[in-house]
C-alpha cells in the first residue's frame, strides 16, 4: 500500500459489500489519531462534567459553570474529528452517529474510540 492521495485502500475484487475508499493510509493514520485524541479528551471532560453537575446538584457547590462550555467546546471538536475520520474511512451513517454519540455518555468513549481503532488499523494500516 502506498500513501499517495489516490490510492484506493479498498480490496480490487469488486466486492460492493464496502465503499471504495480514496484517501492516503497516512492521512487515515492522522485522522485515527486526532480522533483517539480527542475520544479521550472528551471522555476526560465528560467525567469532569459530571462531578461538576454531582457538586453543582448535590452538594451546592458554585463557581463551576465553565465547565459546561468547555465540554460543549471540546465535543464539537470530538464531532469535527469522527466525521473527519468517517468519512476518510467511509463509515456507515449508522456507525458515525453511535460513535458521535459515544462522546456523551461517560466512559464509552474510551471504549468505542478502541474499538475504531481496532477497526481502522486492521481494515487500512496493516
Amino acid at each position: 500500500m502506498t500513501d499517495t492521495p489516490e490510492t484506493s485502500t479498498a480490496p480490487a475484487t469488486g466486492s460492493t459489500d464496502q465503499p471504495r475508499v480514496t484517501a492516503s493510509a497516512a492521512s487515515i493514520r492522522t485522522s485515527l489519531q486526532r480522533f483517539r485524541v480527542m475520544a479521550y479528551i472528551t471522555g476526560v471532560w465528560l467525567l469532569v462534567l459530571v462531578a461538576e453537575m454531582i457538586a453543582k446538584y448535590g452538594f451546592g457547590v458554585e463557581g463551576l459553570e465553565w465547565i459546561g462550555p468547555v465540554h460543549g467546546a471540546i465535543y464539537f471538536l470530538y464531532f469535527l474529528m469522527t466525521l473527519d475520520l468517517a468519512m476518510k474511512v467511509r463509515w456507515s451513517v449508522w456507525k458515525t452517529f453511535l460513535t458521535v454519540l459515544a462522546g456523551t455518555v461517560p466512559l464509552l468513549s474510551f471504549w468505542v474510540e478502541h474499538i475504531r481503532n481496532i477497526e481502522v488499523r486492521d481494515r487500512f494500516l496493516s
